[in-house]
């Protein structure tokens, strides 16, 4: 580092996105300002669209140019050089190296054709030419680092082949492989289940004490801020309304916006239940077994038991939640439940047994069955504008009358969830992380479902949207009599939402039961540490 200047010195940051089709250029950052030191840890927070990512992404020269463009006078010196305009193969040296980034969304980050041992070891190989043994070694070594089970027998499996908190572990690895100066991270326990969002934590404050690593933490969670920040900014409508010390900030916040983040988080509990409401979903023994082949004949050797042996009901008008750690089967089941993935044993839907219809006979069931995936940005289409992802299915089920009458229908469900209709336009890639979530939600809603499986709704979306969600959850649910598959890492929103829980581990059930009783009294030890590990970390923030 160059003597008297600050690690990351980022000086009027300006950056402005091009208007498609005649309309006005967005502002996304204003002229934000702020130091990083070798060691520190500094958190961004702000809710979703406040401008965090872009500045990140601004760091290492990420922007979607030329869609994306500097302002004149806009300066970010990494150890005293300039980055913005920054030659490209000296932009290459720093990216990976000096810098590293962990994204917000790991499935879209990774690449679906390339094994972990290929990704991973990649930056290895270039940035320190390492050989193909000692990469491997080093994969090895980077993945148990970061809680991967099994981390040598994983060096085969591809990206799809993991749970999303599993993709998360690995681009931790990935960014952590050289030992950088810099590590970025974008929300970067976002997908990840309570226990090992503690251990990341751990890990990245580790890491930052054993090589003088600064922090940059994006963030819209406030309990793991006041846990890792030494320093915070609060950014809204893409300029900092207050920065310091993060003590100082969690105890005497200045700005109006600084406080409504502070007190903003899901609240209240799931609205009362008909005891008389009937049997939306069941389920009885379902399986869902992978197999796994090995040799060169690719023969079964065993198999990845995903789901075993589960059964459950979920009645109108009520949510069941499933929790458990990242691979414990609860995304896998909720598809097993929509006939998304092959499954052993009885399903039943609206009292008619699912299990064996052909597809054909599934298709007309798809409207009343609807699903929200926890990676919104690979879930939707790149090249539709989101009132074309939206309206798709009112088209495909043909739910209205004319053009006139599904924009309607699309306006009105953007709006229920917190977007502004005139953005019916735009792209998925032109929104935050959390408002992607919020369109995949409209999507799924506008077909007025009677059973929605929602995997991690919220878990992209900031405390006071989370908020939002879940008050429209309960609000739908009451108005159409909405059954919810509730799966979620997140035990707050859980209680605020879920009637019955269940608790899985390994693909099986080892707690269920009612909403308070499993979270006050937990009957099992594996229930019992989710609970600790919850509220030990929510603890920080009391």
């Amino acid at each position: 580092m160059s003597e008297g200047h600050p690690l990351l010195d980022i000086r009027n940051l300006s950056v402005t996105f091009a208007g498609r089709g005649g309309a006005k250029p967005v502002e996304a950052v204003k002229g934000v300002s702020f130091t990083l030191e070798r060691g520190e840890r500094l958190a961004l927070v702000g809710e979703s669209g406040s401008g965090k990512s872009v500045t990140a992404l601004s760091v290492l020269q990420l922007l979607p140019y030329p869609i994306a463009a500097h302002a004149p006078g806009s300066s970010i010196r990494f150890a005293g050089e300039e980055l913005v305009g920054g030659a490209p193969e000296r932009l290459r040296r720093v990216r990976g190296d000096r810098i590293a980034m962990v994204f917000q969304e790991p499935m879209t980050s990774l690449n679906p054709l390339h094994t972990l041992e290929r990704q991973i070891a990649e930056t290895l190989l270039i940035h320190r030419h390492m050989t193909a043994q000692a990469a491997r070694s080093r994969t090895i070594e980077l993945l148990r680092l970061v809680g991967l089970a099994d981390a040598e027998g994983r060096l085969a499996a591809y990206p799809h082949q993991l749970s999303g908190g599993q993709r998360q572990r690995v681009m931790i690895a990935m960014a952590i492989a050289n030992e950088p100066d810099i590590l970025i991270a974008d929300e970067p326990t976002t997908a990840l289940d309570v226990t090992i969002q503690a251990h990341i934590l751990e890990l990245l404050t580790d890491l930052r004490d054993r090589f003088g690593m600064a922090l940059l933490l994006i963030t819209h969670d406030l309990t793991i801020v006041r846990k890792m920040a030494d320093k915070i900014c609060i950014m809204t409508g893409g300029e900092i309304v207050e920065a310091g010390p993060a003590d100082e900030i969690f105890s005497h916040p200045r700005h109006p916006y600084t406080r409504r983040l502070l007190t903003a988080e899901p609240k209240g509990l799931a609205a009362p239940a008909d005891p008389a409401a009937g049997e939306m979903i069941a389920a009885e023994e379902v399986k869902v077994w992978f197999p796994i082949r090995r040799g060169v004949l690719r023969r079964v050797r065993g198999h990845v038991k995903a789901v075993d042996g589960v059964s459950l009901a979920v009645k109108s008008g009520t949510t069941l939640g499933v929790v458990g750690e990242s691979g414990s089967g609860k995304t896998t089941l909720g598809l097993a439940l929509l006939r998304l993935t092959e499954a052993q044993g009885q399903i039943r839907f609206s009292g008619g047994d699912i299990a064996a219809l052909s597809q054909r006979q599934l298709r007309p069931l798809r409207r009343e069955m609807q699903v929200v995936f926890q990676d919104p940005f690979s879930s939707l289409s790149p090249r539709l504008s989101v009132a074309q992802i939206v309206g798709e299915g009112l088209k495909v089920h043909r739910l209205a009358a004319n053009p006139g009458e599904r924009r309607r229908l699309i306006e009105t469900a953007l709006a229920e969830v917190g977007l502004d209709p005139d953005s019916a336009e735009r792209y998925p890639h032109e929104f935050s992380g959390g408002q992607r979530q919020r369109i995949a939600i409209a999507r799924a809603l506008v077909l007025k479902p009677r059973f929605v499986v929602l995997d991690e709704p919220t878990s992209a979306l900031d405390m006071s949207v989370q908020a939002q969600i879940v008050e429209l959850l309960r609000e739908l649910q009451t108005r159409h009599g909405l059954a919810y598959l509730f799966i979620s890492h997140d035990l707050r929103v859980v209680r605020a939402l879920a009637h019955e829980i269940l608790v899985m581990k390994d693909g099986k059930i080892v707690e269920a039961g009612p909403t308070e009783r499993v979270m006050t009294a937990p009957a099992h030890p594996y229930t019992r540490s989710l609970m600790a590990a919850a509220f030990n970390l929510a603890a920080v923030a009391a």
